[in-house]
């Protein structure tokens, strides 16, 4: 890498120049030892975004100098990377480049996260010679083709386990592939929403924050890299698992792409289906008399023009807040209909392109790309979690938690009064009364701006009902229509659904869970339903930050070591013991209720109908990696 950065310096120096600057001070820190720029700029580093980050022109020139030297050192002697800098020197170089508060419990986490540790940190190798194991005649099924089982699928074909996966629709991408409305993207960076074992994209990512096809286009050309789809069935929708206990394998029943039943035997089960892939319409009267085209914004009608058109979005959550934006300027008019405010976070890096010396650095420059993925996890989540939970002496807990979140509620508060220009009506209206985080907190795509339109309105009565060319509020005002948009979100509470799993004696899961009350160890696995695993499972959902790929690397690093322990000790069933499940799900339940999306004033999407937490997780990303690092063998029954 030394090489490909130093075969023309003149370049590697434009290059920096144009380029985020604290991952290069660090990655030149990485490379030299030497702290002293990182001391001198540290005063100038407010944070891990780099908006917060005001490095002095003259101090950024001596550091890209710097690098630019200590890289040609490296040239001209042919020297290999230095080792990684010992544990006290990591933990200087991540206080240093964030502005403090990471303890050393993280240096393990972030070496790992980061590849300093080992090539592929979490990758899982056998203890015992493969060739006595009999590796052919196991057979894993996974159940989805995006993120969790593509990531599922990797490692066992690193160890050489078959598998097959079963794939719904007709490419690999899940949620990506069939989320296509206007305006489509991720709210987490995407040098951070990306396997830490295969993070270089190519091409290299266009904007910090990525729209829908260049996610697609990083799963799709991962998927191809490791060749999956040869391994992989599309088209397939899984009805049934059934465990058969006499053979100690999972029957899966699923309809082909004819229709046809048909059914396949597995050794081990690992479902990848999503929390947020099986879309909500919602029980509004007459609404299946409306003549109009009305489609939910997961399934757009990509036939249907909306340009000129008068047209209703019904919510205002995430997809909501990415497609109102991006149609606004072309239709005739478009009317909001809003059951509940969001706090809206602005990000001014969410609509900038990666700089072109970045995007040059990140395949040429050793150690660059892992200080920037460090930075990101930081500023989107560990940086922040411990701010979500309730201060029990705060006492104005109606709209803040603590003191840091009632700052935050007037940092946000400040944002939307000069956007909305002082409007009072439509500030009231913008304006939540939870505090910030009770739900998952959104990116500000031009929400407000658009508020701001001639042609926009936003409605905050009920409906009504829809008649067949208008909707109707709950006040009897009359909104005609052309298109209605349902931005009405997911079955996110009922986990599964609509796939019937049954274990041991026939016992459903559904019967264990009812109808939206799930519960695993770790998000993964539930007593009586041995060798069947869960990526993206009860409590999994990060409603704070992150990635959601990080959890997926972390449960499928975890049940690699269970079938790995398994198969290694030559047994065929491996389950959780129920007293380990129950005892990790009421410390679930008891730090939720400590967490800001417990609120009394907030209904979120992470609850059940019952008010109980079930999709979002308490616990930080340090805590969530310290308890699926290690699989702990007396924690299982084996048979």
């Amino acid at each position: 890498m030394v090489q490909a950065a130093t075969a023309d310096p003149e370049e590697l120096r434009r290059a920096l120049e144009h380029a985020e600057i604290v991952p290069v001070l660090l990655a030149y820190v990485h490379l030299s030892r030497d702290f002293s720029l990182l001391n001198e700029a540290a005063e100038f580093i407010d944070g891990a975004w780099s908006f917060k980050q005001r490095i002095p022109a003259e101090l950024r020139s001596r550091i890209c100098a710097s690098t630019v030297n200590v890289l040609l050192k490296y040239a001209e002697t042919d020297r290999d990377a230095p080792p990684t800098p010992s544990a006290d020197d990591l933990l200087n170089m991540m206080n240093l480049g964030v502005n403090g508060g990471v303890s050393e419990d993280y240096v393990p986490l972030f070496k790992q996260e980061m590849n300093l540790s080992a090539p592929d940190g979490r990758a899982v190798s056998w203890r015992r010679d493969p060739s006595d194991l009999n590796l052919a005649r196991r057979h894993v099924v996974i159940v989805g083709g995006g993120f969790g089982g593509i990531c599922a699928a990797i490692r066992l074909k690193n160890m050489g386990i078959p598998f097959t996966i079963l794939e719904k629709n007709y490419g690999f991408g899940g949620t990506w592939l069939e989320n296509s409305y206007p305006g489509c993207g991720v709210d987490t960076p995407n040098h951070l929403y990306c396997f830490a074992f295969h993070p270089k994209p190519n091409p290299a990512w266009t904007r910090q924050f990525s729209r829908r096809d260049e996610v697609l286009n990083y799963i799709q050309s991962t998927a191809k890299a490791f060749d999956l789809w040869n391994c992989t069935r599309f088209g397939i929708e899984v009805t049934d698992i059934q465990f058969d206990e006499a053979s100690a394998k999972w029957l899966v029943l699923f309809r082909n792409a004819d229709g046809c039943t048909e059914e396949i035997a597995a050794d081990f089960v690992i479902t990848a289906v999503g929390q947020l892939n099986r879309p909500v319409t919602p029980d509004i009267p007459g609404l299946d008399k409306y003549e109009g085209p009305a489609f939910h914004s997961a399934r757009w009608d990509h036939d249907v023009d909306t340009k000129g058109k008068n047209v209703a979005i019904i919510g205002t959550g995430a997809s909501a807040m990415q497609a109102g934006p991006s149609i606004a300027p072309d239709v005739q008019s478009l009317t909001v209909f809003q059951r509940t405010p969001q706090w809206i976070m602005n990000n001014p890096n969410y609509r900038k392109p990666v700089s072109e010396g970045t995007r040059w650095l990140l395949g040429r420059l050793p150690f660059f790309s892992e200080w920037l993925r460090f930075q990101l996890l930081w500023a989107t989540s560990e940086g922040f979690h411990h701010t979500l939970l309730r201060d029990p002496d705060w006492k104005d807990e109606q709209t803040a938690i603590n003191a840091t979140n009632a700052q935050l509620r007037d940092d946000l508060l400040t944002h939307i009064r000069e956007e909305l220009e002082g409007d009072e009506d439509l500030i009231a209206k913008a304006t939540p009364n939870y505090p910030p985080y009770g739900k998952r907190m959104l990116r500000d795509n031009g929400w407000y701006k658009m508020l701001m339109r001639p042609n926009v309105s936003l409605v905050t009565e009920g409906i009504a009902e829809i008649r067949e060319e208008a909707i109707v509020s709950t006040n009897g005002e009359l909104y005609p229509v052309d298109v209605i948009v349902l931005a009405t979100g997911f079955r996110a509470s009922q986990i599964l659904w609509p796939l019937n799993v049954e274990g041991r004696k026939n016992l459903r899961l559904s019967d264990v869970w009812g109808k939206d009350d799930a519960r695993a160890y770790l998000g993964i696995t539930v007593p009586e339903f041995p060798n069947f695993f869960m990526t993206y499972g009860p409590n999994t959902t990060l409603a704070h930050g992150g990635s959601v790929i990080f959890q997926i690397e972390c449960q499928v690093a975890y049940i690699m070591q269970a079938i790995r322990q398994t198969i290694e000790t030559e047994s065929r069933t491996v389950e959780v013991r129920a007293c380990v499940h129950d005892s990790f799900n009421k410390e679930v339940d008891r730090r939720c209720a400590q967490m800001v999306w417990n609120h009394s004033l907030v209904k979120n999407y992470y609850m059940n109908s019952k008010g109980r937490v079930v999709a979002a997780s308490p616990w930080s990303l340090l805590e969530y990696w310290q308890k699926t690092r290690a699989f702990a063998p007396e924690e299982y029954l084996f048979t």
